[in-house]
């Protein structure tokens, strides 16, 4: 019966849930002989999928440019199922945005490589992400965003 209330983690599923990848202005781009600018964004998502199962979805977008025009763009979610049980809230909430995307980040990092790579241009490495700080970040605006909001007076006449 102890064997119950144990807490539980473990990966049930890692997977590429979404990828595409754009070369809008090829094959002109493709001469231009300039260096390229690179802008890589990245989000977590948690979902419940079942009781005390979860997915957690990190999301890369990469969008290389030279001047105005699009040289290409990946956009590329990476997936894992976790199953997460019998943990306070509080461990739940860090579990899920930290150490579950920690898991999932190395396979994107590799998907986003090889998809630049098979479209024919020098792979995109994606830099290391400490995501305890990026969970922490997130956390503090969104108590900063609750703390700035107005609070409700009712009155009675």
């Amino acid at each position: 019966m102890a064997d119950q209330q144990d807490p539980v983690f473990q990966i049930q599923r890692i997977y590429l849930k979404e990828a595409s990848i754009e070369q809008p202005n090829s094959p002109a781009i493709l001469i231009e002989q300039e260096q390229p600018a690179v802008d890589i964004q990245l989000g977590v998502e948690a979902l419940q999928a079942a009781e005390g199962v979860f997915e957690i979805s990190v999301t890369a977008t990469v969008t290389t440019k030279i001047k105005d025009k699009t040289m290409f763009l990946v956009e590329a979610k990476q997936a894992g199922i976790f199953e997460i049980r019998n943990l306070p809230q509080d461990q739940l909430d860090q579990v899920m945005g930290i150490a579950c995307p920690q898991i999932v980040y190395p396979y994107l990092r590799a998907t986003v490589a090889d998809l630049v790579t098979r479209a024919g241009f020098p792979p995109v490495h994606l830099a290391e992400i400490n995501f305890q700080m990026m969970y922490e970040q997130q956390r503090a605006a969104q108590d900063q965003a609750a703390a700035n909001e107005p609070s409700q007076i009712i009155t009675t006449a």
